[in-house]
């Protein structure tokens, strides 16, 4: 690819952080477009940070301009299941008018190729595990009918475009350069290394009589920078491959909340207070990818383990409180 800069909308996020640093290695500059409402400006550490609402146009165009960008990287969005339910307006808004603005400038600045990151939550609450990319499709919060609508707009859109569906993110940057840092955290790694570091709540866990070997919720966790791979090998099919393309990332096994609670007193030798809550409405028993396509069409592989993430996730949990 001749050009080297790639505009990374959300890029002081979590998962947006890990591919700028994959980017720098690879040899590119990762424009970072945040507002920084949720984002860390100390998490921008591979290249220029351009602070700006990813529903402005007009300004993501004033940059695409400035910067020329082969492609866009798009991960800017709010993400938290439980507060769409409560402002499934503001989701509509920034995920799916943000897209829009995105797509907007990209056509007045002849860009032409964008990746998205997109969710397993457009999936079915009955689709049967391991779930393909063809499985039904019916999202069960407007978190998913935002990212849902998204995908609908990027196949419309005639842009050269791939779509990576995550179902669970989880660990950090082994050299502990950025990770997860969310206000208020709600994914289950961090949550258990925090209470394992005594600077969280003790842990709660959502049901223990689902039909699964433990009777917790069964989880596909994939490592961020597993993720962050699958973004570039993205990019290099963009340059041969034209229309639309939709990829599951995660590992195909599944891991239990027990399980992940184990492995995380294993790897921190410290006891984890847990206590027993009521399921939560909309958790399904089981939740894990076919990442045959990805494989398949890019060349990708996820490598990491469930104990490399929290291994790498608790180095970070640790540095992040010195």
């Amino acid at each position: 690819m001749a050009e080297k800069t790639i505009l990374v909308t959300g890029g002081a996020g979590y998962v947006g952080s890990h591919v700028c640093k994959a980017l720098a290695r690879a040899g590119f500059t990762p424009v970072t477009y945040d507002n920084l409402i949720r984002g860390h400006r100390a998490l921008v550490k591979w290249g220029p940070l351009v602070i700006g609402d990813v529903c402005d146009a007009n300004g993501l165009a004033e940059v695409m301009a400035q910067h020329r960008p082969a492609a866009v990287m798009h991960f800017a969005a709010l993400t938290v299941v439980g507060e769409s339910v409560l402002y499934p307006e503001g989701y509509l808004r920034t995920n799916v008018g943000g897209t829009a603005a995105v797509l907007t400038a990209m056509r007045k600045q002849n860009v032409s190729r964008i990746i998205v990151s997109g969710t397993a939550a457009v999936y079915s609450t009955l689709a049967p595990s391991p779930i393909t990319e063809d499985a039904p499709i019916a999202p069960a919060n407007p978190y998913g009918d935002s990212k849902l609508a998204m995908e609908k707009l990027l196949g419309e859109s005639g842009f050269g475009h791939v779509i990576l569906r995550y179902f669970n993110a989880a660990g950090a940057d082994p050299e502990t350069e950025t990770g997860e840092w969310h206000e208020p955290e709600t994914h289950l790694v961090p949550n258990v290394l925090r209470a394992a570091a005594g600077i969280g709540p003790t842990l709660k866990m959502f049901g223990d009589d689902y039909p699964t070997p433990d009777g917790t919720c069964v989880r596909d966790y994939i490592h961020v920078n597993d993720i962050a791979a699958a973004h570039l090998l993205a990019l290099k099919h963009l340059e041969s491959q034209t229309g639309g393309h939709i990829f599951n990332l995660g590992t195909g096994t599944g891991h239990s909340v027990r399980e992940v609670i184990d492995t995380a007193r294993r790897v921190t030798g410290k006891p984890i207070p847990v206590t027993v809550e009521p399921r939560r409405p909309g958790d399904v028993p089981v939740l894990v990818a076919d990442p045959a396509r990805a494989m398949k069409a890019l060349g990708w592989e996820a490598r990491a383990s469930l104990e490399q993430q929290v291994t790498d996730a608790w180095r970070w949990v640790q540095k992040s409180q010195v």
